[in-house]
This record gives structure tokens, sequence and C-alpha cells, in this order.
């Protein structure tokens, strides 16, 4: 009877004993165990990726002529509008040169900007995390700032040899020195995450209580502030849609809406900063 009792407890057995024995194992040995398992299926994620990308390829090849015309058409519109915004870009960043020399001010970090395609996104976690097509092998380093034409997408949490893991500013670990366009009163923002269906939101604290939300139109947008040093100033983070008194008081928190398309990424920008001169 008690050896019977003993092989239904079996499993159970087992798995605590193999519990016991990971928690035991020196921490060095789970983090290479960890980054060799990633390594193992990371080809499979990119090979995916990279057959996505030649389905789209040959969807375009199956267009008519007339639609490949206004396509050509469309580009060379944008191409147009780009070089105007390039020449203007240049003509500003000339003009903060001169002022920074002639008041003496200390130059703005420079950022290389390096492109990756999406590989995969966390299914577990639909709005936390995203995996792109670039590592080491392309100098990723852990921490950079990840954006794309919309601001904000997140932060480089782990970087492998050919794939890196980006946080999504929607994740709850995820915090930024923010202000509101046009007032430079700092706040903080922090990530809200997401329920299942439902849009990706965050949280801004230390919101002043004159700051009122009166038009749904014209709603208070949060960029960076560029204190911390990881993003540079003026990126778009989102939207206070909602305001509510904050814990202490004194300041309200903000429900802070984000831009819809970090669902269907495609392609992001890592800001590689740029070592300045000796």
């Amino acid at each position: 009877m008690y050896k019977k009792r003993l092989v239904q407890f079996k499993p159970l057995i087992v798995l605590a004993v193999a519990t016991l024995a990971w928690l035991m194992l020196p921490v060095v040995f789970k983090a290479i165990a960890k980054t060799s398992f990633y390594e193992f299926q990371a080809p499979v994620s990119i090979t995916s990726s990279y057959v996505r990308d030649l389905q789209d390829f040959w969807a375009a090849r199956t267009k008519s002529k007339n639609e490949l015309y206004e396509a050509g058409q469309s580009l060379a519109r944008l191409n147009a509008s780009y070089e105007l915004t390039a020449l203007q870009n240049q003509t500003l960043e000339e003009e903060i040169s001169r002022l920074e020399s002639l008041l003496q001010l200390p130059s703005r970090p420079d950022f290389q900007y390096e492109i990756a395609r999406v590989v995969e996104r966390d299914f577990n976690a639909w709005w936390q995390r995203i995996t792109i097509r670039k590592g080491n092998d392309y100098g990723i380093p852990v921490g950079a700032p990840v954006v794309f034409v919309g601001g904000v997408v997140g932060r480089v949490r782990e970087v492998y040899a050919y794939t890196s893991v980006v946080d999504i500013i929607s994740n709850n670990h995820l915090r930024l020195a923010v202000v509101i366009e046009g007032d430079n009163r700092p706040l903080s923002y922090r990530g809200g995450g997401s329920a299942s269906f439902a849009k990706p939101l965050g949280i801004a604290e230390f919101v002043p209580v004159d700051i009122q939300i009166s038009d749904t139109q014209d709603l208070p947008t949060l960029i960076t502030s560029g204190m911390g040093g990881v993003y540079p100033a003026g990126l778009r983070v989102g939207e206070i849609r909602r305001l509510r008194q904050g814990a202490g008081g004194m300041f309200y928190d903000g429900e802070v809406e984000l831009d819809p398309r970090l669902a269907s990424l495609t392609e992001v920008a890592v800001m590689i900063q740029i070592p300045p001169e000796q």
C-alpha cells in the first residue's frame, strides 16, 4: 500500500528534486544555459522572418503595372518631402552648433541609427517585448533606446549574437524622464501594462495640479526630457487621456495612451550613441 502511494507521487517528487537542483546551481551556469538555449532557437525565428520578407516580395511582384506606377508616384512624393525635411534639419543642426559655440554650451550626444526588422513579439505579453533581427553582430548595446516614426518604442533589454530583445514602453518595469510638450516641469513615466485585446497604456506621475484636460482634441503630449542620459529630448511618448488624484494628493497621475502602431511594428531604429571626439 505504501509503495503504491509512493508511485502516485513520483512525478511530484521528481519535479521537486529537479527544481531544488536548479535552484542550487550557480548563477553563472544558469546564465550560460539561458543564453545557449536562446541562441539555439534563435535561427528558427530569424528564418521565419526572412521567409515573411520573401513572401512580401513575391506578393509585390503580382501587382499590376498601374498599381506599381501609382506606388512609384507616391514614393517619389515621399522622397521629395524627405529631401526637404533633411535640408531643414541640416539648417537647424548648423544653427544649433553655432549657438552652442557662441554660448559655450556642451554639445549634445550624437547617435547612429541602426535600422532593424522585428522578428517576433512575445505573445504572452503582447505589448511588452519584441525581438529584432540585429545583435552583437551590429554592435547593439544593452540599454540602447529604440524608436520609430511615432516616437519611443522602448529600450534594449538583452543582446545576443544575431538578435536583441526590446522592452516596449508599456512594460511595467520601464521608466522614462518626460515633460509635457511646451512645459519644462519634469514628470515621471512608467509602463502601465496591457490587458488582453486592449490598447497599450502608460502612467504619468507627478503631473502638476494646474494641468487640466478640457478638450479631447488637444490632449497634453508627453515627450522625453533628455534627463537620465538614455533618451534624447523631444521624442514622443504618448498623450495624457485622463487625470486622477495621486497617492500623495499633491500631484495627479495621468493615464497615457500610447501609439497603437506599436502592435504592428515591422522595423525600428536602435539609437547607438557615438563617443565624443577626444
